[in-house]
């Protein structure tokens, strides 16, 4: 027996999919299920819990603009925080009732004879008109493929699946890799071990975090005059939308980069190490980063930083590629994520029954960052070239409004199925990568996960976030191919 077709399911339960069932709520939609394979909502700040970890957005402007929390502790969010409020809201506005637990997705796929998606999980199958694919871009680690890692007779695992069971204590530590979670749990880690050895393929621009706590004073007026917390969003928002512009402008960028340098000159005083330290390549080519304790940990007499990768592994000897070696009893994997192919794409199929990671072939593209050829009435959060220097939250609430107007005017007149149009997506995407085309992410003089196997940048959104709140503010029929309700 087939199971009944939802108007709406939504697929993860972070940010995107949370914000995804508020919206649907809010317009009226409740026939909707949202999908979530753990015990409890959270995301990205479910899976991550290393020491240290906490947003690198402030907590002002990385939260809903619909709710705003005057209780924030820091500037900067810790992770245990961000996940209290983020399943407080969920609560708050009746999201709950419609969360299936423990139901990880294992295909979603859209069949143009059921006119609906089918979409498959550990526990059942189910059908929806739409789907929300909110899943996010950080949740799966990217594992190294190094000779003699399996053999490794420590401990090893990555920063987003932390043993919390392990003591580090007087430990030999060796953290391959040095982004943005590395620069957070490193100087949590290094006062607890005996030797820390950082291996670092690539330099980082670095800036220094301004993050500090927020008094009860500051709550207190947050809580009794909202105004004020946002017109302290806005002034964040306006800070990183220049941010965001100067990416255009390799000058500017050159000139913004000082601040950083200033950083390291203040914090590293030995010229060798700083030197090691110092990128040669253009700020904001690479994900830029903020911390106020990455520099002085790695200052400590009981780290070292090798500037180079790790390629072997013997034993309990670690092996880099300017053959130098030390020894770890544990590794600790500060690889990152998987941004430019997001996992979930292995798990959507379109109506030809093609994963979108296959037709992808490496290089993501859609249209407006939100829809893909052959995938009728699904919504990609987070989708190819929607990426921007500032808060998530910007592009899911532009995304959100983008999806709930589809949704709306696909009931309002009778619409069936909704599906991008070819000769429009190509004109898109050559937009996009001819506006990408003299930006720092293609001309910083780096390599990043901005950029794809294929050497194409699928991830950044070219323009202002003024303009895609703009394009995204309401879904234009035209621009789709649209199939109405038979007679």
């Amino acid at each position: 027996m087939k199971s009944a077709v939802h108007e709406v399911i939504i697929l993860g339960g972070g940010f995107a999919g949370i914000g995804a069932a508020i919206k649907l709520r809010e317009a009226g939609i409740t026939d909707f299920l949202l999908m979530e394979k753990a015990e409890e909502l959270g995301g990205v700040w479910r899976e991550n819990t290393y020491p240290g970890c906490a947003c690198d957005v402030p907590s002002a402007l990385y939260s809903y603009s619909f709710a705003p929390n005057p209780e924030w502790s820091r500037v900067f969010a810790g992770q245990a925080e961000i996940k209290r409020y983020l399943q407080s809201v969920a609560s708050k506005f009746d999201v709950l009732p419609h969360v299936k637990f423990q139901h990880e997705v294992l295909s979603a796929g859209w069949s143009d004879s059921e006119a609906c998606w089918i979409v498959k999980t550990s526990q059942g199958e189910f059908r929806s008109r739409f789907t929300i694919m909110a899943c996010g871009p950080m949740h799966e680690p990217v594992l190294p493929n190094l000779p003699g890692l399996n053999d490794f007779q420590g401990e090893i695992f990555h920063s987003s699946r932390w043993r919390h069971d392990l003591d580090l204590k007087g430990k030999r530590v060796a953290v391959i890799g040095t982004g943005a979670s590395a620069i957070q749990f490193v100087p949590a880690i290094q006062p607890l071990v005996a030797q820390l050895t950082v291996f670092q393929r690539t330099p980082h621009w670095v800036l220094p975090k301004m993050d500090q706590s927020l008094p009860p004073l500051v709550q207190q007026l947050f809580k009794r005059l909202p105004l004020v917390q946002r017109a302290v969003r806005g002034g964040i928002y306006g800070i990183f939308e220049t941010l965001n512009g100067g990416m255009q402008s390799m000058a500017a960028m050159k000139q913004f980069q000082r601040l950083a340098l200033l950083n390291l000159k203040l914090t590293v005083k030995d010229p060798g190490l700083r030197r090691r330290l110092s990128p040669n390549y253009v700020i904001g080519c690479k994900r830029v980063l903020q911390s106020s304790d990455w520099y002085p940990a790695l200052v400590k007499p009981n780290v070292n930083v090798v500037s180079s990768a790790l390629t072997a592994i013997e034993g309990n000897t670690l092996i880099a590629a300017d053959g130098s070696r030390c020894e770890a009893d544990v590794i600790i994997l500060g690889t990152g994520f998987e941004i430019a192919e997001p996992p979930i794409a292995k798990r959507i199929f379109n109506r030809h029954g093609q994963s979108m990671a296959d037709v992808w072939q490496g290089s993501p593209e859609g249209y407006m960052g939100t829809m893909v050829a052959g995938c009728p009435n699904g919504f990609l959060m987070f989708g190819p070239n929607i990426a921007v220097s500032s808060s998530a939250l910007i592009i899911i609430e532009a995304q959100l409004a983008y999806i709930v107007d589809a949704i709306k005017q696909a009931h309002a007149k009778g619409i069936v199925s909704i599906e991008t149009d070819p000769v429009r997506t190509a004109e898109f995407n050559q937009r996009v990568q001819a506006a990408l085309a003299d930006s720092v992410w293609n001309r910083g003089g780096c390599h990043s996960y901005f950029i794809d196997r294929n050497g194409r940048n699928s991830t950044v959104w070219p323009w202002t976030t003024f303009e895609m709140r703009r394009q995204l503010s309401r879904f234009n029929l035209d621009e789709y191919i649209v199939h109405q309700q038979s007679a």
